[in-house]
């Protein structure tokens, strides 16, 4: 409000090298606080300023220069863009080649910034020849380096398919492969991050991941102690299994399912969420895959989340991973059934409170089209909704008539009085699933 931006800029080409760079600092701090300062720093012309001697000037300079561009760039893709418009990347990526590493760091963590918003600012970050540089970066021994290397690549893989391909033939992913095994916490975390969003665009980009030998190696990040490793980890395995039948057997045979439903087991909240859906992912593709999924007891903690989990988003997913493993055969479905949590599901589909998309996922229609385990379709009888109570009575019109030992049970249990006081419209294939039920039994008994 004092006019401070307009004073800083001409002291950008001060004679004193201390007093640009401390202007320069003072920008970007500027900058990096809010998006309106961002913008007045943009609107003041001082990036062309800013820009205009950097490759002759000294390392403290350059950094504080790429601070301001990172500052600029996080905010929004617009301000990014006015970047690229007065030349920051061909900067940027002279900073890459300096001996620095602190220069190198800054300059990697302003490309980052630009290249997350969009594919359009990625591109122009591939463009300007970033990519190789950001592979070098990732084989230099300083961590903190690595780890914005890592991020950045990240960064730029996330949008598109083509823009993965640019990092994966620069040979981004062998060096980040070796690097899951690194103590380091934090460049962990951007590893699996980087591997995750190349992965997941494609079947093609997957196996490239797991041709760099990622398992089982990829298995012990599951174990870590920092949650965001882990996490990061499930993602990895889960954008790598959702590809292909081809790829989840592979998965299910270096053990990843296992290891997948111990870390389920072992943490709360959001860092579950990856290992939940790649347990659907792997089910979804096949009965042989389900019951890998099953045999090794994946179906209990998903039953855990969804009477744990606070968060409806956990819930859904942990609801739509059991639709998957439930709506192959009736032995998959009955796997689901037997652990009572139908009963769970009806009720949230129910709860008013739930939202839209946990109402979807636990409509249980997946599951009740193959079960014929009555005693868990039983309780369902007294609570649930007439476009449910269709599926239930369904599936009781097709067993009891060839059971005689479910015939009794379902008198006994007062399962049969509770089919007569369900209304069905005449017609309706309810009305029908209840006449062929009643048909089973002598009138009287009916009556």
């Amino acid at each position: 409000n004092s006019g401070v931006i307009s004073l800083l800029r001409p002291l950008l080409l001060d004679v004193v090298p201390t007093i640009q760079q401390t202007a320069a600092l003072a920008l970007g701090r500027l900058a990096n606080y809010n998006y309106d300062l961002a913008e007045a720093v943009v609107k003041g012309d001082i990036l062309p300023q800013l820009l205009c001697s950097l490759s002759e000037q000294n390392r403290f300079y350059k950094k504080a220069a790429a601070f301001v561009l990172r500052a600029v760039g996080k905010h929004s893709p617009q301000l990014a863009q006015a970047l690229v418009e007065c030349g920051a990347l061909e900067t940027l990526v002279i900073c890459m080649e300096d001996f620095d590493p602190g220069v190198k760091e800054t300059a990697a963590w302003a490309l980052g910034y630009i290249a997350r918003h969009n594919s359009e600012l990625s591109q122009a970050v591939v463009d300007a020849g970033a990519v190789p540089l950001l592979v070098l970066c990732i084989q230099e021994p300083e961590i903190a380096l690595k780890r914005i290397a890592a991020s950045t690549l990240s960064d730029i893989s996330k949008h598109s398919p083509e823009l993965a391909q640019t990092v994966v033939d620069a040979g981004a992913i062998a060096h980040l492969a070796q690097m899951i095994l690194n103590p380091d916490a934090k460049l962990k975390r951007q590893v699996l991050s980087a591997l995750s969003q190349i992965a997941k665009h494609s079947v093609d980009l997957a196996e490239l991941v797991v041709e760099a030998e990622i398992f089982p190696v990829v298995l012990t990040c599951l174990k870590d102690s920092d949650e965001y490793v882990k996490k990061n980890g499930a993602t990895l395995i889960r954008e790598i299994a959702k590809h292909s039948p081809e790829l989840s057997q592979f998965i299910v045979n270096a053990g990843g399912v296992a290891a997948v439903i111990d870390c389920i087991g072992s943490c709360k909240g959001t860092v579950r969420l990856p290992g939940i859906m790649m347990l659907g992912y792997v089910a979804a593709h096949s009965e042989n895959l389900s019951m890998a999924v099953i045999v090794s007891k994946g179906i209990p903690p998903l039953c855990a989340c969804l009477l744990e989990e606070q968060e409806d988003h956990i819930k859904a997913a942990a609801a739509w991973a059991l639709g998957q493993i439930g709506r192959h055969t009736p032995e998959h479905a009955r796997a689901v059934a037997v652990t009572n949590v139908l009963v769970t599901l009806l009720s949230m589909y129910m709860d008013t409170r739930s939202s839209e998309d946990l109402q979807v996922k636990a409509t249980l229609k997946n599951i009740l089209q193959k079960c014929t385990y009555l005693p868990a379709l039983e309780p369902l009888l007294h609570d649930a909704p007439l476009n449910i109570m269709k599926h239930i009575v369904g599936q009781f019109s097709k067993v009891l008539p060839h059971d005689g030992k479910a015939r009794r049970l379902f008198v006994t249990s007062g399962g049969l009085k509770k089919i007569q006081e369900i209304k069905a419209e005449p017609g309706s294939l309810l009305q029908e699933y209840i006449n062929t039920i009643n048909n089973c039994y002598p009138e009287e008994i009916v009556r």
